[in-house]
């Protein structure tokens, strides 16, 4: 994946503007009112999805489309939405101790995926770590978001583990080893608009922007040519404020942040971001990471996984393995900005 995401830079050269802050979809026409994209919307994953096209095929019927895009959708929520008591996923979080599952092609390649990442962040990334996200008050339903007893942390914190996961990947084959718990929030989103803009390609569509709740992936052009324009936004827990636009293709993009999803108690600031290796919301400086990658299902798992490190721990990971990742971190009161190489090279090429 590094190798292609720097090919791709090279491949845009003179294309992209990336100053990627937290991701506001904009896709703003401009002064001169070139043709309108074609929209469609609704609702997916607790938040909403979003598809506009540069251009369609002939023959083209959008309420098809539209039924297509909800079909694919539903798909994934029916396979990997812990909010469904009666998807995939919560059927094998509720299994007997030795129940075997035999996976659907999408929820094994999403879980291949999953714990690739997190065997190569050493558990930053975890898809065993619902239950620690539910202990803050941060899971499906209406928790009460409170400090939990140091004991029971630790309690929880002993029963997740992606290493405890029995998954036999030739078969895909998924066994459930007694109460563990696995939610693939931390990616599935990103799953969810790949699949949908496979499924436009597959279509013949070749020019569109496909956006589930922030994270995206855009391919061609708008409809007069141009490359699709992106609201950059300024995080902030209160407001939604675009600062910049940038244009992009061919790319897909996600961030991570600790502005927005929070709670605060005894004067601290805790984040929905979990750390699954100590069992308590991240505590360092980061306030968000983005990361441009060749899908979003990658970028989605890598900005989760980002920014649970620190950000020294987190910027060797991301430059050791070429990643274009960009972060904000808060420094006395005010933002400053670091990127990886990669990142920066991104950025250079899209200069002109």
């Amino acid at each position: 994946m590094t190798t292609l995401v720097a090919e791709r830079a090279r491949q845009t050269a003179g294309r992209t503007r990336l100053l990627l802050l937290a991701l506001l979809v904009l896709c703003l026409s401009g002064c001169s009112r070139p043709p309108e994209a074609l929209t469609l919307e609704g609702q997916t994953m607790g938040t909403y999805w979003m598809v506009r096209l540069g251009s369609v095929p002939d023959g083209f019927a959008s309420d098809e489309l539209r039924a297509q895009i909800e079909a694919v959708l539903e798909q994934v929520n029916d396979e990997m939405s812990t909010y469904r008591p009666d998807s995939a996923i919560s059927r094998f979080n509720r299994a007997e101790p030795g129940t075997a599952f035999d996976l659907p092609s999408g929820f094994a390649r999403v879980l291949g995926e999953a714990l690739y990442w997190a065997e190569q962040t050493d558990g930053a990334f975890d898809p065993t770590a619902g239950p620690l996200v539910n202990l803050w008050g941060f899971g499906p339903g209406d928790s009460e978001r409170t400090i939990p007893p140091p004991e029971r942390i630790d309690q929880v914190k002993a029963g997740v583990g992606w290493q405890r996961l029995v998954y036999d990947a030739d078969r895909a084959r998924l066994t459930q080893p007694g109460e563990l718990y696995l939610d693939l929030s931390g990616i599935a989103k990103g799953w969810g608009v790949d699949v949908v803009a496979e499924h436009l390609l597959s279509v013949g569509i070749e020019d569109f922007l496909v956006d589930i709740g922030g994270e995206l992936r855009v391919s061609g052009t708008r409809p007069d040519g141009t490359l699709w324009r992106v609201g950059i936004e300024r995080p902030a827990a209160d407001r939604r404020e675009a600062v910049t636009i940038v244009e992009v293709s061919d790319l897909a993009i996600a961030t991570s942040g600790n502005y927005r999803n929070f709670f605060e108690a005894e004067g601290e600031h805790f984040s929905h971001l979990i750390d699954p290796r100590s069992g308590r919301p991240i505590s360092h400086s980061t306030v968000s990471v983005t990361v441009a990658a060749d899908t979003a299902a990658a970028a989605d798992a890598l900005a989760t996984a980002l920014s649970v490190m620190a950000i020294d721990e987190a910027w060797r990971f991301a430059s050791e393995r070429g990643l274009a990742v960009f972060w904000l971190v808060a420094d006395e009161q005010a933002l400053s900005e670091r990127m990886t190489p990669a990142f920066e090279q991104l950025l250079n090429t899209g200069e002109t």
